[in-house]
């Protein structure tokens, strides 16, 4: 059985979870359920990350200690992921024990293969990014991704020999081209690289929140080289390397363009010194942007999942964020522009097709849906979409495998309104068209399930089928003729009430 291990990054307890966080995880979680319905062995990591001096700040700020800091916004990030039916199998958290082991453990490799050094760094620094910046990579004296200003930060540390690791880096991307998607922010890795890569330091002796320097207890480890490691803890690193063995270098990160730098450089190179595979790909996407800006706690421009899932529930949430912007380049978001999507493809097209078909059964067909015709012309316009769908998702573009999905649902309402069974007498006629729509209905289950699986499965109970679509295989799920007629199919609310705004 293949192995598809998914993760998000983990996110900063200094603050609360926005649509920006959502974004990136509700994908993962929807890759994630595309490749259990395809028969994968899927592992979905997500987290938190809970050390370093962001955090310990935010906790001086709010009275309490970094400790309390985590625990209270960690549980609110595990509740958002569960308001959203996010199905990882893992939430790690950089305070638990198995990972300082695997951080000590993995960094000890390194500076035992030499690629470690002491030395003192003095830079210009970014609370808000924890990150170090260069003179020019500053905007009008300002950190480039928060706008703040940066600090001057003078101590001893230890230093990761990355630049010994051009060659290797630029030998490894050639040897896997796909590693990096898509291929612009391939690119932009490959830029950096080739500009030349320093050194950089990976401890502190100026904060204690953090995880201990084994071979120097005076230091930490910076919180980047603590996070990143937070990968292999959950693959097994340091506690189950049979399970290591099983699951790496078989890993989707999945990032914002923010972190590529330490994603798509610093991480393979680090894990080449400690002598491990770099990941399998890392799929980068831009800023989910409100008003034109990226979200941040300064600009006042966050927006929390849980006010949106009031108004357009879980699923109008989920298929917003999945279906509005391509995986890749800058989206922005819009209130307006989810509740027009919302009423097109879920209310509409969707929904509408589940409520003409049901109240037609029930009027023509005493409540008992049909099977379908095995020479529909829908038959064809199903294989499209599934084909199409599975490109797309396997590619990560959730978008435009649902636009692939929806194409189908659009022909299937065409092809009601071209027969009009709600004009016709009861009788063959009546349900040969009947019964191709609640296959392509059944079909649409399956597919859409990824994205918006509660609806889905209500939609798989109405039209009286067993069990659930999460539980089908594809691609058997998918073929034509899998519904089997002679069974109740039930009328019942809207499945997506349309949405007005005043």
């Amino acid at each position: 059985m293949p192995r598809f291990y998914v993760t998000t990054p983990i996110y900063y307890v200094n603050d609360a979870p926005h649509i920006g966080h959502a974004y990136t995880t509700v994908i993962a979680d929807a890759v994630a359920r595309w490749h259990r319905l395809a028969g994968d062995d899927v592992f979905f990591l997500t987290g938190t990350d809970e050390h370093g001096l962001k955090v310990q700040r935010a906790a001086d700020a709010n009275g309490i200690s970094p400790k309390e800091q985590a625990d209270r916004t960690s549980e609110r990030f595990k509740e958002a992921w569960r308001q959203l039916r996010v199905s990882n199998e893992d939430f790690i958290r950089t305070t638990e024990p198995r990972h300082h082991r695997a951080v000590q453990q993995l960094l000890q490799a390194v500076y035992d293969n030499g690629h470690i050094t002491k030395g003192t760094y003095e830079g210009l620094y970014c609370v808000a990014c924890e990150a170090y910046y260069a003179e020019a990579d500053l905007v009008d004296g300002n950190c480039p991704i928060h706008g703040r200003p940066v600090e001057l930060l003078e101590e001893e540390n230890y230093f990761f020999a990355l630049s010994r690791f051009e060659q290797p880096l630029l030998d490894w991307f050639a040897a896997h081209p796909d590693a990096i998607q898509p291929d612009a922010k391939r690119n932009e890795a490959l830029g950096l690289i080739r500009q030349g890569l320093d050194d950089v330091s990976i401890t502190r002796t100026s904060l204690s929140w953090g995880v201990p320097v084994p071979w120097d207890e005076s230091h930490v480890f910076y919180v980047w080289y603590d996070a990143l490691i937070n990968y292999a803890t959950a693959a097994g690193y340091a506690d189950d390397p049979e399970r290591f063995e099983q699951w790496w270098p078989a890993v989707n990160h999945l990032i914002g363009k923010d972190i590529l730098r330490f994603h798509c450089v610093y991480w393979p190179a680090l894990l080449l010194a400690a002598g491990l595979e770099p990941p399998r790909h890392v799929w980068v996407h831009g800023f989910l942007l409100v008003g034109g800006e990226k979200m941040s706690k300064t600009r006042l421009n966050q927006i929390a999942p849980a006010d949106l899932v009031a108004d357009f529930g879980v699923d109008g949430f989920r298929y917003h964020m999945l279906r509005d912007n391509a995986f890749g380049p800058d989206g922005d978001f819009s209130y307006e522009g989810m509740v027009a999507r919302y009423n097109a493809d879920l209310a509409n097209n969707l929904g509408n097709l589940l409520s003409r078909v049901a109240t037609v059964v029930d009027r023509k067909c005493g409540g008992v849906g049909a099977a379908p015709q095995p020479d529909s012309p829908l038959a064809g316009v199903a294989a499209e979409a599934y084909a199409a769908a599975e490109a797309a998702w396997g590619r990560v573009q959730p978008a435009e495998a649902l636009e692939a999905t929806w194409r189908l649902v659009r022909e299937a309402n065409a092809h009601l309104e071209a027969n009009e069974p709600w004009k016709a007498e009861p009788g063959p006629a009546v349900d040969a068209v009947l019964g191709d729509a609640l296959e392509v209905l059944r079909i649409v289950a399956v597919l859409a399930s990824a994205a918006i699986p509660d609806a889905c499965e209500e939609l798989w109970r109405r039209i009286g089928l067993p069990g659930s679509p999460l539980d089908q295989r594809l691609p058997a799920a998918a073929a034509w003729g899998g519904y089997p007629g002679g069974v109740p199919v039930e009328k019942g609310a809207p499945l997506f009430p349309r949405i007005t705004t005043a």
